[in-house]
């Protein structure tokens, strides 16, 4: 099913309406689509890499809209159903410590796993359940969102085909790099000064 899917959306990046169609696939997946926008973002770069900015500007737009969308989603889903399921479970001490370690490191959780090809669905639901900062959750997720598409938009613009397979093969570990890097300068930032 979910290489249908992967064919389906791949598909729709050589349509006339494929920007369209990339608004609609990059919000939502940020709350329940299972196929990431990068899948229609990549060829539709390389098929008219002048476009390349715009494109990843919808992508990163309509992903953020829909990772608003994921957050209200675990922020009435969790309070209509997850409460009573954690209480079920006897789970209620374990949720408070990791809600209080989200509401802590959630900005940072956001920002890194928005980078990330990790599905992003999972951390704005996630977001909304533990009532992270509504504010601070758009600012994580317009930087990361931005980021990432914008990256992988210049990359393919500057180096069109060859970088596509560099970059299904290790965005995730180079953007796990960036992301420590940018974290301990923050951290050594905090100590140092």
């Amino acid at each position: 099913m979910i290489r249908k899917l992967y064919d389906y959306t791949m598909g729709l990046a050589a349509k006339p309406q494929a920007k369209g169609f990339l608004a609609t696939v990059s919000f939502i997946e940020s709350s329940v689509f299972p196929i990431p926008p990068d899948v229609m973002l990549i060829p539709m770069v390389l098929a008219n890499r002048k476009e390349a900015w715009r494109i990843a500007a919808i992508c990163s737009v309509f992903s953020v809209l829909g990772g608003i969308l994921g957050y209200v989603i675990g922020y009435y889903f969790f309070q209509l159903i997850g409460e009573q399921i954690i209480a079920f479970y006897g789970y209620q001490d374990k949720f408070l410590r990791f809600a209080s370690g989200y509401s802590e490191w959630g900005g940072w959780i956001v920002g890194f796993f928005g980078l990330t090809p990790f599905p992003y669905k999972v951390i704005t639901i996630a977001s909304g359940a533990v009532s992270l900062n509504l504010g601070m959750f758009i600012f994580a997720s317009v930087v990361s969102r931005s980021a990432r598409f914008f990256l992988v938009a210049w990359l393919l613009h500057k180096f069109g085909e060859p970088i596509r397979e560099f970059i299904e093969k290790y965005l995730g570990i180079l953007t796990i790099l960036f992301f420590i890097l940018l974290f301990g300068s923050f951290v050594l930032l905090k100590y140092v000064f």
